[in-house]
């Protein structure tokens, strides 16, 4: 479980988070959504310690993680941008993320296999696509069978198997206990993803429910629709 209680974050004059808090509970996947801007990047980079709060704490199973970086080891992290050394080709990249954790007993090499990454072994990072980078990406976020994973536009530009592929390892993950936290753009991932939904704005937690309580307080089916009706009758759980 993760709790973040009360978190602010100030960049100069530029207040992104303003006493967020939000729970992340086990067997659970929580679309992230709102405007660029908002400070979505901000309170995932908080949970991963990339960025340190003002104010407020952040709880992973009940260990605060303030000064603690151990509890890094739980989590997969999947970047929008995967950035890797250029010259190295994909299977010295993966070795070398395997030797960076030798306590690993077991890996968890799926999406290596079903996204076919072995048969690219000997290109080297420069030469990718894009798309090719973010199931190298995927692979490496879920690699050491992390309880907490968490995926920053995980399908974009993966193309519609790849898609698919990564859409059946998230679900069959979460069916374990894990934890997920997306953020996207594609809303119909998001829809198909996530069991619960937290909307944030101006660097505050506008509105958050499980999608089935999202869409039954709008009357709508979709996604797209939910989040426009929610924001029309400005459902909030805030002032």
């Amino acid at each position: 479980m993760i709790e973040v209680n009360k978190v602010c974050k100030r960049f100069g004059k530029l207040e992104v988070l303003r006493e967020v808090s939000a729970t992340f509970e086990r067997g659970k996947s929580y679309a992230i959504i709102g405007p660029n801007g908002s400070g979505k990047t901000t309170l995932i980079k908080s949970i991963l310690g990339m960025v340190l709060p003002d104010s407020g704490s952040i709880h992973v199973d009940s260990v605060s993680i303030r000064g603690h970086w151990n509890y890094r080891r739980q989590i997969g992290y999947m970047p929008q941008i995967g950035r890797y050394p250029d010259n190295m080709k994909i299977g010295q990249l993966l070795r070398m993320i395997r030797d960076l954790r030798p306590d690993a007993t077991t890996t968890d090499e799926e999406l290596i296999r079903s996204l076919h990454l072995e048969e690219l072994y000997q290109k080297r990072m420069h030469t990718l696509s894009g798309g090719t980078r973010q199931k190298v990406s995927a692979a490496i976020s879920f690699l050491f069978n992390p309880s907490i994973l968490i995926l920053d536009e995980p399908t974009a530009g993966l193309d519609p198997l790849s898609v698919e592929t990564l859409k059946e390892k998230i679900l069959k993950e979460k069916e374990k206990g894990k934890v997920f936290l997306i953020t996207s753009h594609i809303l119909s991932d998001l829809d198909e993803l996530s069991t619960d939904i937290l909307y944030i704005e101006d660097g505050v937690i506008r509105y958050t429910n499980t999608m089935v309580g999202l869409k039954k307080e709008t009357g709508e089916d979709k996604l797209g629709r939910a989040i426009a009706g929610m924001m029309r009758k400005d459902f909030r759980l805030q002032p």
